[in-house]
């Protein structure tokens, strides 16, 4: 059968109509005539896959990667890349006017390169996982990976790789030599040896001076990177959560930075391993850090050295329950929940938080908006809001809420 796309929604797939019904057709574009085939039928919509493409998009450009559609990554690939941040704005924008907010025209994007971005990995057996299936695909080479791990990919065959899972973060902005760019983590072998232990690698205790409100951990050298990023180190462990796009990651500091302006006491909310903290510590005479991981928090304070700050082992909800009627009075907040969006907990407190200035981040545009548009009816007023492009070639958004009261 045939039909004319229209635009793409959340998840990259552009949808049409047959016999009144939503139709879900993976890498395309919108406003393209094809002919298709319905692959699955569900009860409110159907997927269809291309048969045949009988008027194809002027931004269709032939995928670089020999591994797409194969490779369960990149779903974008096979469109121009500037008309693919103009796609991801429009999908940010409608997820938002769902939820009652008119952004649209007003987006502003913040990107870098489009390949070769990428320094956090992690590969089963050796290679990537297939699309939609337990396969392994033994990637020689990745268009979206910096430098240091295309040269571990290309100079390593995928039988002789680690077994089970491996962490890889290779960046040309680690503070290594050129020949140390990249760390590589096998929980395999670290399982086989005994180093893995519930708290972490017992190797190195920091000690922890007027913190008192999280055990003590330890830190692993061997699963350690250290990256500069506008001029600042930060120390992390490549098995936990760190920010895969650096060149996208030193212009978002940068900008929540030069939103905010200073102040004395700043709340950083879903700290991690103080990877902003330590940035608005330049800002603001004291930053609060809240993290439910524990072993984050470790890497935080040695980020956070030198800098006056009190920091949380603590849920966000568990803080604002305990914590935060003894907190200061903060000029500003910085948040930045997981995929599932602010605990309802923190989002009623910066409600009637009165602080005046909000910085909401996000990795998904769904739950951004829902959190958005209560903070937007608490009375604050949206003043701009970024599409942050970390993961060019792909459907994924995150994106940066500036609130002010």
């Amino acid at each position: 059968m045939n039909i004319i796309t229209d635009k793409i929604v959340f998840g990259g797939n552009s949808i049409s109509k047959i016999d009144g019904k939503t139709v879900f057709i993976p890498y395309t574009l919108p406003g393209e005539k094809l002919e298709v085939t319905i692959t699955e039928e569900k009860r409110d919509y159907d997927i269809a896959k291309i048969d045949k493409i009988l008027e194809a998009s002027k931004y269709r450009v032939q995928p670089a990667c020999p591994y797409y559609q194969k490779c369960g990554g990149c779903n974008m690939m096979h469109i121009e890349p500037a008309y693919q941040r103009e796609l991801r704005k429009q999908i940010l924008s409608d997820i938002f006017m769902q939820n009652g907010i008119d952004v649209e025209g007003k987006i502003k994007a913040v990107y870098g390169p489009d390949f070769n971005y990428r320094a956090r990995f992690q590969l089963n057996d050796g290679g990537l996982s297939q699309k939609a299936s337990n396969n392994i695909i033994p990637v020689e080479k990745c268009l979206c990976a910096e430098k240091p791990v295309n040269d571990w990919l290309e100079s390593s065959t995928a039988g002789r790789r680690p077994k089970g899972r491996i962490h890889l973060f290779g960046s040309s902005f680690m503070t290594a030599s050129d020949e140390n760019q990249l760390v590589i983590c096998s929980e395999e072998s670290q399982k086989k040896t005994g180093i893995v232990t519930k708290g972490g690698v017992k190797n190195k205790k920091l000690k922890l001076k007027e913190n008192h409100y999280f055990s003590g951990s330890v830190i692993s050298e061997e699963n350690t990177a250290t990256v500069k990023i506008a001029g600042k180190e930060l120390t992390f462990d490549v098995r936990g959560f760190f920010q895969s796009n650096l060149f996208v990651f030193e212009k978002v500091v940068k900008l929540i930075c030069d939103t905010l302006g200073q102040g004395e006491n700043v709340l950083d909310m879903y700290a991690g391993c103080g990877s902003i903290s330590t940035f608005l510590s330049d800002k603001f005479k004291n930053v609060v850090l809240v993290e439910h991981n524990r072993d984050a928090l470790v890497f935080a304070e040695k980020n956070m050295a030198g800098k006056k700050h009190t920091s949380f082992g603590l849920s966000g909800a568990a803080w604002v329950k305990n914590c935060s009627a003894s907190s200061p009075s903060f000029d500003a907040c910085v948040v930045d929940p997981p995929r599932s969006g602010m605990e309802k907990e923190v989002c009623d407190y910066l409600c009637k938080s009165g602080i005046p200035q909000i910085r909401s981040l996000s990795c998904d545009p769904a739950t951004h908006a829902r959190d958005c548009a209560k903070l937007i009816k608490a009375g604050y007023s949206l003043e701009e809001l970024y599409l942050l492009d970390f993961y060019p070639n792909t459907s994924h958004i995150e994106s940066l809420a500036v609130f002010v009261k």
